[in-house]
């Protein structure tokens, strides 16, 4: 099991995505796996500024959902449970630090068929349905 935190960044109309080239090309929202002696909130902070080069504020969670996915850094299958938050943009620090990686802005409801797996989509579409 590997536990991740990933946040939707909604600004106006828009989303903060990030764009992942390997091993497959596609939109995420930006997040990731929780580190050994790091909370969720923690990795989520790290996470997001890592992919985007951007601060987040108010991270509030929304739900969960698991996925089993091949993680080719690891050589191994593996099950993530992915904890989503809604979250601010705050201030773009610079590009992103994780290689491979590219923040891209995407007007909202174009991008929920645009991101890689259905947890994604769901949690983003369930959040434009708010709005």
């Amino acid at each position: 099991m590997r536990h991740g935190a990933y946040a939707i960044l909604l600004r106006g109309r828009d989303i903060l995505a990030t764009h992942q080239a390997e091993p497959e090309p596609e939109f995420q929202l930006p997040g990731g796996g929780i580190d050994a002696g790091e909370s969720p909130l923690q990795a989520l902070h790290r996470e997001v500024h890592e992919e985007t080069g951007w601060s987040i504020a108010d991270p509030c969670r929304i739900g969960a959902f698991r996925r089993f996915v091949y993680m080719p850094e690891y050589d191994k299958w593996a099950e993530k449970l992915c904890t989503i938050y809604l979250a601010r943009p705050v201030l773009r620090h610079g590009p992103p630090r994780e290689a491979g990686h590219t923040a891209v802005w995407l007007p909202a409801r174009d991008a929920v068929p645009l991101l890689g797996n259905p947890g994604d989509r769901h949690f983003l579409s369930l959040m434009l349905n708010r709005v």
